[in-house]
This record gives C-alpha cells, sequence and structure tokens, in this order.
C-alpha cells in the first residue's frame, strides 16, 4: 500500500468560494479514479500558526495506482482550474504503509 500526502498554503485573496470549489471537485475524485482506495482531504484544524492550509491522504494499492491518479484527466484538470491558481505553495510526500 503507497500514502500519498498533499499540502497546500492557499494565496493571500484565495476566497471562500474557491476553497469550497476545490473540496467540491476533489469529492468526485474516488468515483473516477479505480485506483484510489482511501481518499481523505481537508483544512487546517487551526491549532498551529505554522501548518499548512490543507491536506490531501489518498491511498493505492501501488505506486502504479498513485502514477494513475496523478496523471488522470479529472485530476489534472482540478488542479488546472482550482488547486493551481489558489496555492502558493505544495509540498507532497508518498511512503510505503
Amino acid at each position: 500500500m503507497l500514502r500519498h500526502v498533499a499540502l497546500f498554503r492557499w494565496k493571500d485573496g484565495t476566497t471562500e468560494d474557491q476553497k469550497h470549489q476545490i473540496r467540491h471537485r476533489l469529492a468526485e475524485l474516488p468515483s473516477l479514479i479505480a485506483d484510489v482506495r482511501d481518499y481523505r482531504f481537508g483544512p487546517d484544524a487551526g491549532l498551529v500558526d505554522t501548518n499548512w492550509d490543507f491536506a490531501v491522504v489518498a491511498d493505492f494499492d501501488d505506486a502504479d495506482g498513485w502514477r494513475s491518479y496523478r496523471e488522470h484527466p479529472a485530476h489534472q484538470r482540478i488542479i488546472a482550474e482550482h488547486i493551481g491558481p489558489a496555492a502558493a505553495e505544495r509540498a507532497s510526500v508518498q511512503f510505503e504503509l
């Protein structure tokens, strides 16, 4: 099993509507991408000022499943149309479970 974690810091001025659209579009991905085994995401709980603003955690059977997700047109469309315009910074990691 492979876990993918992506963290985002939003640009100043990112609106609540933009954040809502990101969450709405991300929620569609598990039903569109067969390789996704578990998919969770959400805003930071606000407990530490230096935390990132938003996280996505996704599980896959293996690295090929993650690559399929990464390159899937629906995922790429969300990045281009919603996340890219809102994200100031992104960090990610993949690790074996």
